[in-house]
């Protein structure tokens, strides 16, 4: 019978702790009924009580407390359009794309623009006239 009481102990003061850590963790929108110092104070001077009521009570159900186990189909949160991920939107997947082509195009139309460059310093040097075809665009 003394081990009974002392579990029983044990769970309330359990009970106590993880109600007072709930009650002092919650957002001020989440706490219902009383202020967070009259529950801290019902928690602390009545354990058992106030633990249970604090749990039934005092605070909003967590939106996954409130789907059950089947889910809420009428939950405002299904209503909303999810946000996509950046990997996951064509649109932006698009974009992305369209940057990189256009950046190659940039760096290839740089490439060009200085091999001919090169090419006609060479031909130069050489004592040979550049070719008109082939001077870049200015």
């Amino acid at each position: 019978m003394a081990r009974l009481g002392v579990l029983l102990f044990l769970v309330q003061i359990v009970l106590a702790v993880c109600a007072l850590i709930s009650c002092l963790s919650a957002e001020e929108g989440q706490i219902r009924a009383l202020p967070r110092i009259a529950w801290v104070l019902i928690i602390l001077f009545f354990p058992l009580i106030g633990s249970i009521a604090w749990f039934l009570a005092g605070r909003e159900a967590s939106p996954s407390a409130r789907k059950g186990w089947l889910g809420g189909t009428g939950s405002p949160e299904r209503q909303r359009p999810r946000t996509v991920a950046p990997d996951d939107d064509p649109e932006f997947l698009r974009s992305v794309q369209e940057r990189a082509k256009e950046q190659d195009e940039e760096l290839f139309r740089r490439w060009e623009d200085d091999l001919r460059r090169r090419e006609d310093d060479l031909r130069r040097r050489d004592g040979e006239p550049p070719r008109e075809g082939d001077r870049p665009e200015v």
